[in-house]
């Protein structure tokens, strides 16, 4: 078909004159808001148009009406998408519209915490094994003393300390029947100790364990201080109050009863410093001693641990190598039988009720009494002192 001068064969878009807000149709949907201002009409060719209609002339705009009075094209013949805006005078192609803006990056917060430098595996490795605490307690020690060992140690005990002693304040009026008898020698100095916890499952821990060494060192430390010309032996008691402030240690801070409060802190449990005996001797005297269900730890060196200790002191005029086995098996007597003075050679024997040491049927021979089983040995037993874990406890509740 050739096209008649003046038209083309192609679709015309011509802008719509009169367009108003109130003929645009409504925005449905999520995509490109396009409005109803623009026709697209299509010449018929020569002559008339379709249906008789004579097309519209050039130039003339879209949607008036033409020489028959009516309308060229209808609005509603046309796609949605085709349809242009009013304000622009060229074809309008659908658009998806300005891209976003790209996210805006989110600020960085840094604490102070990023800036210091975290403390490293092997120190806090180091400080786990110094002081027994927890690994985020040791870290915290850390980061609060920039990585000096020696002053978080010393930190970590202040705040266990603190926390010991609210603590203490707490289980303060608990019971304290269970514990341990600690028994410590050094040289001429014997020390006999007694720490008390609530149960007998804290007395088996290895830190209860460590509070008892620690007890017995300082009395230890505090008997070998007396500076005292012997020539003769010496006794002496510290009670509860005595104990507490006696001297922690060369290689520990304050007092035993700070060192209290940390292992009150650590296991929980209310524990006492019961009480604790000294000895001293110069030469001619000995000292025998017996733990019964002694407990021996490498990590306690030389103390020994029970729930009976005894300590019996002898007058002898030589030493002799078996002078440690006598005085273990004096020990075991005084445990065993609980006498309660020393007594005589010349004392009548008596029986199981009887109380002097000397008189009581021995032990492990009871066909004969003890003064007959040390006269022949060379020895003469001059005083003793006894320790059962808990005893005085006892004694208060029958009271």
């Amino acid at each position: 078909m050739i096209p008649s001068p003046g038209f083309s064969s192609e679709p015309t878009w011509r802008p719509r004159p009169e367009a108003h807000d109130d003929d645009a149709p409504r925005h449905v949907g999520g995509g490109p808001r396009l409005l109803k201002t623009q026709e697209c009409v299509r010449p018929a060719g020569r002559g008339r148009g379709r249906g008789g209609r004579a097309p519209p002339r050039r130039g003339s705009p879209v949607g008036c009406q033409g020489p028959t009075g009516h309308r060229a094209a209808s609005v509603g013949a046309l796609p949605r998408g085709l349809r242009c805006c009013p304000s622009r005078r060229h074809l309008c192609t659908p658009q998806a519209g300005p891209p976003p803006p790209p996210p805006r990056p989110r600020p960085f917060h840094a604490g102070p915490w990023l800036w210091s430098s975290a403390p490293s595996k092997d120190a806090l490795v180091k400080l786990r094994r110094r002081t027994g605490y927890s690994f985020v307690n040791c870290k915290k020690a850390l980061e609060a003393c920039g990585g000096d060992l020696k002053q978080a140690e010393s930190w970590l005990h202040k705040q266990a300390q603190k926390e010991g002693w609210s603590r203490a304040a707490k289980l303060h009026g608990r019971k304290t029947k269970e514990g341990l008898i600690g028994l410590l020698q050094d040289g001429n100095a014997t020390v006999l100790v007694e720490v008390n916890c609530e149960t007998d499952f804290v007395s088996r821990n290895l830190k209860f364990q460590q509070l008892v060494q620690q007890v017995a060192l300082g009395t230890l430390l505090h008997c070998q201080n007396l500076k005292d010309q012997l020539s003769t032996y010496s006794k002496g008691f510290l009670n509860s109050s005595e104990l507490s402030e006696l001297p922690a240690g060369p290689e520990k801070e304050g007092c035993l009863k700070d060192q209290l409060a940390l292992a009150i802190g650590k296991l929980g449990e209310n524990m006492t410093l019961k009480r604790a005996a000294w000895v001293k001797v110069p030469a001619g005297f000995y000292v025998g001693s017996y733990v019964h269900g002694a407990m021996h730890s490498s990590s306690l060196h030389n103390l020994e641990l029970g729930k009976y200790g005894a300590l019996v002191v002898c007058e002898t005029s030589e030493r002799k190598a078996s002078l440690e086995d006598l005085g273990r098996r004096l020990g075991q007597h005084v445990v065993g039988m609980a006498p309660l003075s020393v007594g005589s050679l010349d004392d009548e024997p008596g029986g199981e009720a009887e109380t002097k040491m000397l008189s009581q049927p021995y032990l492990l021979d009871p066909s004969i009494t003890l003064g007959q089983y040390v006269q022949p040995q060379g020895v003469s037993v001059v005083d003793f002192v006894r320790f059962e874990c808990g005893e005085g406890e006892e004694a208060a509740e029958t009271e």
